[in-house]
């Protein structure tokens, strides 16, 4: 037996030592992994391998030292998680002893170690002791690219893993380091250097006196002036080193005194790319900065942003300039000040004032403009900011307005106003009299009314908004100013058509007013337009209505506008649905465009219902039946029905009623949906009409009975709403309401009833849990529509029901929706020519 294993061992080390002399006289590269694989698998330990390679290692030639090193390291980086601790320390102070060798021999030398830096078995110290070997031995930057990311790589893979040991050196590892990265030209490798220098300093490593030392080694870079070469692989663009560099240089204030006048002479460059780039990074630096830093150079920075805004061609470098500006600021508000100390921020905002409120009162204004946007910067970065600004430009904005007569600059004057107004909206104040517009609230409110009522559609715009925001300063505005307000809103919203888009502001403003002062409103301006349209009632009844229906369609406008408020809507609901009684009725004359305008005017208000869960359950209780009584009272077969009642039968109005009661039913919440379900479903399978409003219907509505036509069309109604339901609300009867559905589907009497019905069933098998019943509606459906495709009078019918439940089954991902949809590409079974 021993002698067996000998015999075997021997052909072992035969084997290797063959390997051997593959990789590194015959300068093979296969056998490499081969020596691996085998490693793995336990055919030969590490330390057989050194064996084999022993006179590689020592030969004299450096090249064929280099050869034998470079495959013990292949082998590490395969099976450095197999080494023990004893054979990681002896394979370090081989590769440390090695760093030493001829440079030939560096390259595979520093494989190793990287292989050697990955192990979990690595003793405490030796990675110390590695570096320092690096440190001392090897000039990185001689080396070539790929051997220099090495030493990267090994620095990285210590960094995170033996942080408490590297810190032990204190600055003599950053000192190390910068060495290691001097004169760094690769972009690969900058990018690694980057993000060692970042943890260096976000990890608190002691940089000593190395500090201008780090950043001299870093910012020599910057700005990145850097463009990928073509069909560069690597994927490294411009701005991936333009941020790596920007997170080193703003990690830290120890910077600062050095790179803020590298900022300033790289802001007042004539390079574009410069000083966004110098720009971009102060506004990243103040997020770490305080007053400390910023405060010799203060002035300077002002200057050259002030000069950037005022001078500048590029929007960019406007914009930058303004986010610096802002930032500064906000650097300078939230330091926290000694008692005896110096308030930077009060003598900060005192120079931009000093330095632009003069061009505010210029004649030509012809700086008022980059004047407003840097007072607004800084205005926008605290509320102490912004107080302090505001109390010293407003007065002298207001005094401007007066002394200009002209409408355009007038304009101008209101937006910059506008402009520091908005921004006061950003701060709260505890004591409303400490707000910096309670003392103003008299003059600007004469100012806007004033603007409102000027004959220039531009300044009248700025007027809408203007008055917007003051409106949502909290007790900015007295009673008498909101009624004002609500005055000039209404006559606003029924100018003529070439001012249309102050009317469209003056609905918006309404609406959002209307929200805060509802009871202004309800008691100023909805008298108004129920007035405006009984008036409109009876000019429409006359031969000049036509010229009177714009007006008439105006207030409906209004109307859905300002219904942003609970207590509104309960008052706008009832006046918008009153009208449709009146077509109903006949006391109006009026055509389909007038009752979809009306229909539009209800679907809007049900969309601003559904933010609020009461308001829309008081809509729909009160609309959607209203609606299907409407619609149910003009499908009855009267020997002699009113013209008036068959445009409530019309496709387009139809179709304006089912968009209000689908969403008027949308955002229900299940039980008020379930309750409501139990009414309407009834009333078209049973035709009980109990819930309906003045429900003294002159026969029964069957709208699924053979010769109601007309109430057959009303089933478009009952598809919106039950689309609309959530999907968990049980449908009462549902299986005969399905049946029922599916022959009005394929109806050929009246295309508009069988598409209705199609849909309906459609969105009723989308929302059905899986299981028996709907495999049975599933089935049923596709006998239907076999049934009817090859009928040539419901032929397509049968189609479109084949569109919409395949349309239904894609949806819900139903395993038959392939199938259905290959069959309604087919040409045997393709729509009607």
């Amino acid at each position: 037996m021993a002698a067996a294993a000998a015999v075997e061992a021997a052909a072992s080390s035969g084997a290797l030592w063959s390997l051997v002399q593959d990789f590194v006289i015959g300068q093979q590269e296969s056998p490499a992994d081969q020596v691996a694989a085998d490693v793995k698998s336990g055919s030969y330990t590490v330390l057989q391998v050194v064996e084999a390679l022993g006179s590689s290692l020592e030969n004299p030639e450096p090249r064929t030292r280099a050869r034998g090193i470079q495959l013990l390291s292949q082998v590490l980086l395969q099976c450095h998680p197999l080494l023990l601790e004893k054979e990681v320390v002896h394979l370090i102070l081989f590769y440390e002893n090695r760093l030493k060798d001829h440079h030939l021999v560096i390259p595979s030398v520093l494989q190793g170690l990287r292989a050697l830096s990955l192990c979990v078995a690595l003793p405490p110290g030796l990675a110390v002791s590695v570096l320092k070997a690096i440190f001392q031995e090897v000039h990185v930057q001689s080396l070539p690219q790929v051997d220099r990311h090495i030493v990267y790589s090994i620095i990285t893979n210590f960094m995170q893993t033996r942080e408490e040991e590297l810190k032990g050196l204190g600055a003599d590892f950053t000192f190390g380091f910068i060495q290691v990265m001097d004169g760094e030209k690769d972009p690969r490798n900058l990018l690694v250097a980057f993000r060692i220098v970042h943890e260096l300093i976000s990890r608190e490593y002691s940089l000593g006196p190395f500090v201008e030392e780090l950043f001299e080694v870093t910012s020599c870079y910057f700005p990145i002036d850097f463009t990928p070469p073509p069909n560069d692989s690597h994927g490294i663009q411009r701005d991936d080193l333009i941020l790596s560099l920007r997170a080193v240089m703003a990690s830290t204030p120890q910077f600062a005194e050095f790179l803020l006048p590298l900022l300033i002479e790289k802001v007042d460059s004539e390079i574009m790319s410069a000083k966004l780039d110098s720009l971009q990074t102060l506004n990243a630096c103040c997020a770490v900065y305080g007053q400390k830093e910023l405060k010799d150079f203060l002035p300077s920075l002002w200057a050259s942003i002030r000069r950037e805004v005022f001078q500048t061609a590029s929007e960019r470098v406007e914009a930058e300039g303004l986010a610096a500006l802002h930032s500064l600021t906000a650097c300078l508000s939230r330091s926290v000040l000694r008692a005896d100390a110096e308030d930077l921020l009060d003598s900060f905002l005192s120079n931009i004032l000093q330095d632009c409120r003069h061009h505010l009162c210029e004649p030509d204004m012809k700086l008022v403009w980059p004047s407003a946007k840097l007072l607004q910067a800084a205005a926008s970065a605290s509320a102490r900011a912004c107080d302090h600004i505001t109390s010293n430009v407003l007065p002298l904005l207001l005094e401007q307005f007066y002394k200009h007569s002209q409408s355009n600059q007038r304009r101008t004057i209101l937006e910059m106003i506008l402009g520091f107004l908005k921004l006061q909206q950003k701060w709260s104040y505890e004591d409303k009299d400490e707000m910096p517009l309670s003392g103003f609230k008299d003059q600007l409110c004469s100012l806007v009314f004033m603007a409102l009522t000027d004959p220039s559609t531009q300044l009248q715009l700025v007027g809408i908004r203007t008055l917007t925001v003051l409106g949502a300063q909290p007790d900015l505005l007295s009673s008498g100013d909101v009624e004002l307000a609500v005055g000039h809103l209404f006559r606003l919203s029924f100018l003529e058509e070439d001012s249309q888009s102050c009317r469209v502001a003056a609905l918006e403003a309404s609406g959002t007013l209307a929200t805060l002062y509802p009871g202004a409103f309800s008691s100023h301006l909805v008298p108004k337009l129920a007035k405006e349209i009984n008036r409109g009632d009876s000019d429409l009844t006359r031969d000049d209505g036509p010229t009177k229906c714009s007006q008439y369609l105006r207030c409906l406008q209004v109307l859905s506008a300002i219904s942003t408020h609970a207590s509104i809507v309960k008052e706008t609901l009832p006046l918008l649905l009153q009208h449709l009684w009146q077509v109903n009725k006949g006391n109006m004359v009026a055509g389909s465009n007038e009752v979809i305008a009306i229909c539009q005017s209800l679907q809007q208000v049900a969309e601003k219902c559904q933010q609020d869960p009461q308001s829309c359950w008081y809509f729909h209780e009160t609309a959607v039946p209203c609606l299907l009584a409407l619609a149910v009272q003009a499908s009855m077969p009267e020997k002699e029905p009113p013209v008036l009642r068959k445009v409530l039968l019309e496709d387009g109005v139809l179709s304006a009623m089912a968009s209000v009661i689908g969403t008027a039913t949308t955002h229900l919440s299940p039980e008020l949906a379930a309750q409501s379900v139990t009414c309407i479903v009834p009333l078209f399978l049973d035709g009980n009409t109990s819930f309906l409003p003045e429900n003294s219907f002159s026969s029964r509505f069957q709208p699924f009975q053979a010769g109601s036509l007309q109430q057959r069309r009303l089933v478009t109604l009952l598809m919106a709403f039950v689309c609309s339901l959530p999907r968990n609300v049980e449908i009462p009867q549902l299986n005969r309401l399905m049946r029922e559905l599916l022959e009005l589907s394929c109806c050929h009497s009246c295309s508009f009833s069988s598409t209705a019905a199609a849909k309906c069933f459609a969105g009723l098998l989308n929302k059905h849990p899986a299981g028996q019943q709907l495999d049975e509606f599933l089935q049923l459906a596709v006998d239907t529509v076999d049934a009817h495709l090859g009928s040539q009078p419901s032929r397509s019918q049968a189609f479109t029901l084949l569109l919409w439940v395949t349309k239904a089954l894609v949806l819900r991902y139903h395993p038959l929706s392939s199938c259905l949809t290959a069959r309604a590409l087919s040409p045997g079974h393709g729509p009607p020519q």
